[in-house]
């Protein structure tokens, strides 16, 4: 009597035996689908050297169209050299073939057959520019994937340095500031002040730091609608304590369109400028005037002014006028890099116009916000006292 195991193993053997024929049957259902188009191409040329073969009076039209169809498929597909040299001298051995067969029984010129090794020959110093073309190509994308990565790695030093000296500058700045008010020795007292500037100076640098190396995250802007006269009124409110002329001129009413605490830094980072480049009776002014869809935040300065030759750098990192009394006054050449990183950021600009002796005018423009309710009315609020 047949035990019920017997059926089992007899279909698992079956299975087993049919294994190696439905393995070679995908192996090649995948070949067919992945080189479908060579395979089609593939076919398209026998028809044509059938064409060749059978009907001579159309004599170059087949051989033609073979090429032609070979530099399409290539365009589309670049093969690999070995692959390029294979594909090329079988085209040639069967095109060669059928045209010296011809020539031999007299159907065509013995000129035709030149024209195989000259096509053949073209071709190869095509496919030989391409895979330059694309050596060249894969270089400069591995070029660029690695300063991208180099980029992404110095970004994340500066973040994590940045945020790494904060505490301990903050500690420290709290014993200095500490020492300043409690010590009874002047002598002392000043030292620690000296201690407490440097240290504010540090904090500024690495909070700047921190700032441009943040420019391209995602979460770096949260642009809302932001009253242009009441933030440029605040700006000189703010500033005002230092000792120069301050002035307020026009203003217009059109909101612009902002993260109110980037473009705050930015327009600090302006007037700190004119401050460090005017003396203690110097006149600066803050206006804003609108300018198509922009919003043109002006800080104009009466002070040394710029030389033509510092204009077209003076927005790049650590790019420092007059070295020598940027250090005295805590800069550090971040500052314009910082305007034009928020102003970039927003979709907007900073330009520079200035004149040695005569003073410099800086425009941040930002777009304007369109919609926001509750100004209708233009403002020409005139010169505050300082």
């Amino acid at each position: 009597m047949q035990s019920s195991a017997e059926p089992a193993a007899a279909g698992a053997a079956a299975q087993d035996a049919g294994g190696p024929a439905r393995l070679l049957a995908d192996r090649v259902y995948q070949f067919g689908r992945t080189y479908r188009l060579d395979i089609a191409w593939a076919g398209f040329i026998l028809l044509n050297l059938i064409a060749m073969r059978l009907i001579p009076a159309w004599q170059t039209v087949p051989f033609l169209i073979i090429w032609i169809s070979l530099t399409a498929v290539y365009g589309f597909r670049l093969w690999h050299l070995g692959s390029t040299v294979l594909t090329v001298a079988v085209v040639t051995l069967a095109t060669g073939g059928l045209i010296g067969w011809q020539v031999l029984r007299g159907k065509q010129d013995a000129d035709y057959l030149a024209e195989v090794p000259l096509l053949a020959a073209m071709f190869m110093v095509m496919a030989w520019h391409a895979h330059r073309r694309q050596t060249a190509m894969e270089e400069i994308k591995r070029v660029s994937e690695h300063n991208l990565v180099l980029l992404g790695q110095q970004r994340q030093f500066l973040q994590d340095v940045s945020h790494e000296l904060g505490t301990p500058i903050t500690i420290a700045l709290g014993h200095a500031e500490l020492i300043t008010h409690a010590a009874t020795d002047q002598a002392i007292a000043k030292d620690a002040r000296v201690a407490v500037d440097e240290l504010l100076r540090m904090r500024r640098l690495s909070n700047r730091l921190v700032l441009l190396a943040s420019t391209d995250s995602p979460d770096f802007l949260r642009p809302v609608p932001v009253d242009t006269p009441e933030l440029m009124m605040e700006t000189l409110h703010r500033w005002s304590q230092t000792p120069r002329r301050w002035s307020l001129g026009s203003l217009t009413e059109t909101p612009v369109q902002a993260d109110r605490d980037r473009l705050t830094l930015a327009l600090d980072a302006l007037i700190e400028n004119a401050v460090d480049h005017t003396e203690p009776d110097g006149r600066i002014e803050l206006s804003a005037r609108r300018s198509g869809e922009q919003v043109v935040l002006v800080v104009r300065d009466w002070g040394s002014g710029i030389p033509a030759t510092d204009i077209g750098h003076i927005f790049d990192r650590f790019t420092r006028v007059g070295k020598g009394r940027s250090r005295d006054t805590g800069g550090f050449g971040l500052g314009l890099a910082v305007v034009k990183a928020i102003a970039e950021a927003h979709g907007g600009s900073v330009e520079v116009r200035s004149m040695v002796g005569q003073g410099s005018v800086f425009e941040l423009s930002l777009p304007a916000a369109t919609a926001y309710p509750g100004l209708t009315a233009p403002l020409n609020r005139q010169a505050l006292p300082g």
